[in-house]
């Protein structure tokens, strides 16, 4: 093994402070690095982590080293992608899912922000990233690890290692190993479960769109006969929903089905919680609710992530008007669904969906979902 040195000129400030704290100190420092342990050959993530000070980025050079990538700032986030599309992909994979910050420099976003644009940029087959989540909040820490690992495996990333201070993050994202530089344990296997989230969901009013609104995707407006929600996650209130009854004097669906309908108007989760699935669960949940007071319930959508996770569950069904171009659009079909759920939007090609309903215990996943009927 190893030992490192290091030797500094002995002056009056190194005396005085190693006199003052009965230090014995001749100009030379010596610190025994850890060697790389015996990791599998084949992995997704794995995680050095430990202390400051207990060795972990000399250990992450036994990996490779950092990419160090630049911003300029006269160009938008979104512009410094290989193309639109991939651009869309990375950043909604890791979470920044608010398409106003797409549009800005990277200079001022948020601390969150600017690290989930970075690792956007940073994330490929053997990629190594120092300080892992230590510049942001631990919500954001949270919420940033889910995401990225989901992105990491859903692409087939290999060899991915991570540096973090933070012991925290383990759980949420579920490496192949980990290394605990305090201690010098290996850990092999995903013997980790990502803890659950429970989301308390409460009936609100429209006036807390206010503090949600800037986070939008699309319109700042809302309905103020809209039925509100609001999401609570460990006592903070983290999303909010509201939900807009059709007009019940018109023509039945060409299914026959009479039942009153409601339409999904506006959803969104706070920056910081944004790449937990959160969002997809909230929808669902408030899609759950009218579905067992006897109604219908629509939403279109053009947010990629949770129109592809629609796409993909049997709960949701497509309506006709589902990715078409309907600018264009003209048959009777179209006008009869425009008539009789919400007007088209005619400058994107939207998903839209009707909720079906979940059924069995298949469907059951980490998160729990309660509706609590206070205002």
């Amino acid at each position: 093994m190893n030992i490192l040195k290091s030797r500094v000129e002995v002056d009056d400030f190194t005396r005085y402070a190693s006199k003052s704290f009965d230090f014995d100190f001749t100009g030379e420092s010596f610190f025994t690095p850890w060697e790389k342990p015996n990791i599998p050959k084949d992995f997704s993530i794995g995680v050095i982590h430990g202390a400051s000070g207990s060795g972990k980025s000399t250990l992450m050079d036994e990996f490779g080293k950092e990419e160090d990538i630049s911003w300029d700032e006269d160009r938008a986030i979104v512009s410094h992608f290989e193309d639109p599309k991939d651009a869309v992909e990375r950043l909604t994979a890791v979470g920044l899912g608010s398409v106003p910050s797409w549009m800005k420099p990277y200079h001022v976003l948020s601390n969150g922000e600017q690290f989930r644009a970075d690792m956007a940029r940073k994330l490929k087959d053997g990629a190594v990233i120092d300080e892992f989540t230590s510049v942001v909040n631990r919500s954001v820490a949270k919420s940033a690890s889910v995401a990225i690992s989901k992105y990491v495996k859903r692409n087939g990333l290999k060899k991915i290692v991570l540096v973090t201070c933070h012991d925290d993050v383990l759980d949420w994202l579920e490496p192949d190993w980990s290394f605990d530089c305090n201690t010098g344990e290996l850990s092999v296997g995903r013997c980790l479960h990502r803890p659950s989230i429970r989301l308390e969901i409460f009936e609100s009013n429209y006036q807390l769109w206010e503090t949600f609104k800037k986070h939008h995707y699309l319109s700042s407006d809302i309905n103020n006969s809209s039925t509100c929600f609001k999401a609570v996650w460990e006592g903070e209130c983290i999303g909010f929903s509201a939900s807009l009854a059709l007009p019940g004097k018109i023509p039945p669906l060409y299914d026959g089905d009479t039942r009153n309908k409601y339409k999904e108007s506006r959803t969104v989760i706070m920056p910081d919680y944004q790449g937990l699935g959160i969002g997809v669960r909230f929808s669902d949940a408030i899609a759950q609710h009218w579905l067992d007071k006897g109604y219908r319930y629509f939403s279109k959508t053009a947010h990629i992530r949770m129109g592809e996770y629609r796409q993909e569950k049997d709960w949701w069904r497509p309506t006709s008007t589902n990715l078409v171009d309907r600018g264009k659009s003209t048959n009777r079909t179209m006008a009869h669904a425009e008539y009789n759920h919400f007007p088209l939007d005619r400058k994107r090609i939207c998903y839209s969906h009707e909720y079906v309903g979940k059924v069995g215990d298949k469907h059951r996943d980490l998160y729990e979902l309660r509706l609590k009927g206070e205002k």
